[in-house]
């Protein structure tokens, strides 16, 4: 059944991938005189689509649960809009497919190296023939695996301080929505491209499976930072990230304090926190955001200051660390 799903998904995205292709797409590019770039150009819209019926989905599935049950009420929506923005340049995915296309070369010459001296590429859907090679049981162990790299990935933007300035910009919104989730600096999401990028190559993932898989993950964590009081209930919550687990990840003094402390870090499946002791399970509603900007730090209302902004904290610290060092002491970085 739920391979019959999926397939029929594909089938909807290929046939307007096809339909955009040759009634948009193909007559601007012959306008242009660009026509060498025709097959990248209907390879790139794949994830394109894919982007834009999650965020139908998105704003039909999970805009009504925030206006039903909201967790927070708010007079005043206008912090929310600039998430939006972020949603529209994350969502489509364009980052993920071109460092994915970028890395294809260098690995592929690194699995005829291994080839030659007669080493056995890293492969996880060849572990159990028949089993794994199955497409559902493959996406199913890529997902895990994409998602322990996650929680290592999360759990490393809190604890290197430069890394967490970039980070502090998705955090530092006190607003939490469906949108939030793609509030992130953008040398940050080029930075988790890439890194996600390298690991599904390494494993063996086709294209077209990258992008349904960073869809997957994208919308369930719209879910997690959905304005809504969602149930998982006590079994379900501990399959799955909820988002009363995650909203204790962004709440002040509790989820995280820069590079100090930090919990929750899981992106899909809270396993990692409880392997490695660091999950919490209280779900007292607290205020979300960074403690700094509750006490007058500037993070940045608009797109252009967050982004800006991030880059004069890091060199602040980074002059910190130097001080520190000529007088003998230390800073964390």
């Amino acid at each position: 059944m739920l391979h019959l799903i999926v397939a029929s998904l594909d089938s909807l995205v290929s046939s307007l991938q096809t339909w955009v292709f040759i009634h948009v797409a193909q007559p601007l590019l012959f306008r242009f005189g660009w026509m060498d770039y025709d097959e990248d150009t209907y390879d790139a819209l794949y994830p394109v689509i894919v982007g834009f019926l999650t965020i139908l989905a998105m704003y039909a599935l999970l805009r009504p649960l925030e206006m039903l049950r909201p967790v927070e009420k708010w007079h005043d929506r206008k912090a929310v809009r600039v998430d939006v923005f972020y949603t529209w340049i994350s969502k489509l995915g364009l980052f993920n497919l071109f460092f994915f296309v970028a890395f294809q070369p260098i690995f592929d010459r690194t699995q005829v190296w291994l080839r030659y001296h007669d080493i056995a590429n890293v492969n996880l859907d060849t572990l159990w023939p028949g089993v794994t090679s199955q497409p559902l049981v493959a996406f199913a162990i890529y997902l895990v695996v994409l998602d322990f790299a996650g929680y290592w990935y999360h759990r490393w933007q809190h604890r290197i301080g430069i890394w967490w300035e970039l980070h502090a910009v998705h955090h530092s919104q006190r607003q939490m929505s469906l949108w939030c989730d793609d509030r992130n600096h953008l040398l940050d999401d080029v930075l988790q491209a890439g890194f996600f990028a390298a690991i599904a190559l390494a494993i063996g993932i086709a294209p077209t499976q990258f992008v349904v898989l960073s869809a997957v993950t994208n919308f369930l964590q719209s879910v997690q930072h959905c304005n809504a009081r969602l149930d998982f209930g006590r079994v379900i919550e501990r399959l799955i990230v909820s988002p009363g687990f995650h909203r204790r990840h962004h709440a002040v003094g509790y989820g995280h304090e820069g590079t100090a402390y930090g919990c929750n870090f899981g992106v899909l499946f809270p396993w990692w926190d409880m392997l490695f002791k660091t999950a919490s399970w209280d779900r007292t509603v607290e205020p979300t955001g960074i403690r700094e900007e509750r006490e007058g730090q500037l993070y940045g209302e608009g797109f252009v200051s967050q982004h800006w902004l991030a880059f004069v904290r890091i060199a602040r610290r980074l002059g910190a660390a130097r001080s520190a060092a000529r007088s003998g002491g230390a800073a964390s970085l």
